[in-house]
């Protein structure tokens, strides 16, 4: 998180843990508005990295899962850039803006990302950087949330996946109530302000958990090479094309889908033990083996802590399943709807 950015934070109530906001003073209050009200919160467990050029296109179109040669100005979409073996090295929000697109990412991906894709440039006419000191990423949610937008000088674009973009930052619509924001680090103190007229501030982990209730899963460090695209709903997403040419792992996802081998697919999860990306699910069915794994948590609104998860479907109608180790914390399983 940039230093100013940071610094203004904690001026307006912010208090941090580690690298992320935790809350605004109340964490229990906020936690039980995101469902119905309209927040506003800064999303420190992001980066971005920008990758621009005249090749920037063609590119990540050999290199991501989904089609950026077709991603229109003022788009968005879901992608993914896989291994060899097909597993999510990392996923991305893509933002496509002039022939600049940039990748939006979990934070603690971004080093060891930021220095695999340059590898890959050879000689395309391509500049890859790191922009997440000079860009801010504010997540804004809620049946206010326009209103916010015009509050803070801002349009909000009307389809989801589309953009608005104006000299303040770029405006991305991911749903029908929530929006995510790309502010350059100088504006986002301004216009954070506006928002807040209204819509009321929340710690990162509020908006951790808008995502999983979207069905939305992030692959971070601790989830890293664990999963192809289709098991955890990229498909889905909109972030796997299966018409385009070669990219890492593209035989390995085409097969998998058209040979219907996907064993194991994403569900929500509650459990009342807290749970974090990567703990291992397991039943007393299978003790010696793991069948399932916490993609993403967040603590739940209404107690608990709530999480996506990729389980095995033999193992999906068991209500015994048990988390971190045989004999753990007991995890239930919900189906996904989006």
């Amino acid at each position: 998180m940039n230093a100013s950015w940071q610094e203004f934070l904690c001026a307006s109530g912010a208090r941090l843990d580690q690298d992320l906001v935790a809350d605004f003073g109340a964490a229990a209050d906020e936690l039980r508005a995101a469902p119905a009200a309209t927040i506003v919160a800064p999303l420190a467990h992001l980066g971005v990295i920008e990758v621009s050029g005249a090749d920037a296109a063609s590119f990540l179109h050999q290199q991501l899962t989904s089609d950026v040669k077709h991603l229109a100005d003022g788009s968005a979409q879901h992608s993914a850039w896989c291994s060899a073996k097909g597993r999510m090295l990392a996923s991305f929000l893509v933002v496509r803006s002039g022939s600049s697109y940039h990748l939006r990412l979990s934070a603690d991906l971004l080093p060891a990302i930021l220095k695999r894709l340059r590898m890959f440039v050879l000689r395309s006419q391509v500049s890859i950087s790191d922009r997440s000191d000079d860009l801010q990423l504010i997540g804004l949610s809620g049946p206010r949330a326009e209103e916010a937008l015009q509050a803070a000088g801002l349009s909000g674009p009307v389809a989801p996946l589309t953009c608005s973009a104006s000299a303040e930052g770029i405006v991305v619509r991911l749903d029908s109530q929530r929006f995510e924001l790309v502010v350059s680090s100088e504006t986002a103190g301004k216009l954070w302000q506006g928002l807040l007229l209204a819509a009321r501030p929340v710690g990162t982990r509020v908006w951790q958990w808008l995502e999983i209730a979207a069905g939305v899963p992030l692959i971070t460090d601790g989830t890293k090479e664990e999963f192809v695209p289709q098991m955890a709903n990229f498909e889905q997403l909109g972030g796997v094309s299966f018409h385009k040419g070669c990219y890492p792992g593209q035989e390995i996802i085409a097969r998998t889908q058209y040979l219907g081998k996907v064993k194991r697919h994403l569900y929500r999860a509650h459990s009342n033990t807290p749970i974090a990306a990567g703990t291992a699910i397991y039943s007393p069915a299978n003790p010696e083996h793991a069948c399932g794994m916490v993609a993403n948590a967040a603590p739940a609104p209404a107690g608990g802590f709530d999480a996506l998860a990729v389980v095995l479907e033999n193992f999906v109608a068991a209500a015994d399943l048990e988390i971190a180790a045989p004999g753990g914390a007991h995890i239930d399983l919900q189906p996904l709807v989006r």
